[in-house]
């Protein structure tokens, strides 16, 4: 019982006699800090594309359109000189 008693007597002076145990639980006593917290919405998820049939450029309405059909769709006749850009003489200049 003594020995318990001495330690926790020790223990206690310990504490308040060192100034970094002392400024480590104000820190922890002291009032929450603020944490700022920024939400971004999610990007939007572009609609799946539906190979109607459509494989030349003036069936298309934009050169973002064109380049999806020729990513997503097998037989496009709309890049000529296959580099990847299509419908370069009508959309994606």
């Amino acid at each position: 019982m003594k020995l318990i008693l001495v330690v926790l007597v020790v223990g206690l002076l310990a504490w308040k006699l060192s100034p970094e145990l002392q400024s480590w639980a104000e820190a922890r006593l002291s009032s929450p800090q603020r944490i700022s917290v920024v939400l971004t919405a999610p990007k939007p998820v572009p609609a799946p594309v539906k190979c109607d049939g459509r494989e030349y450029c003036s069936q298309m309405t934009s050169c973002e359109e064109a380049k999806n059909f020729l990513r997503n769709c097998p037989g496009m006749k709309m890049d000529g000189d296959n580099d990847g850009v299509p419908c370069e003489s009508q959309w994606c200049r």
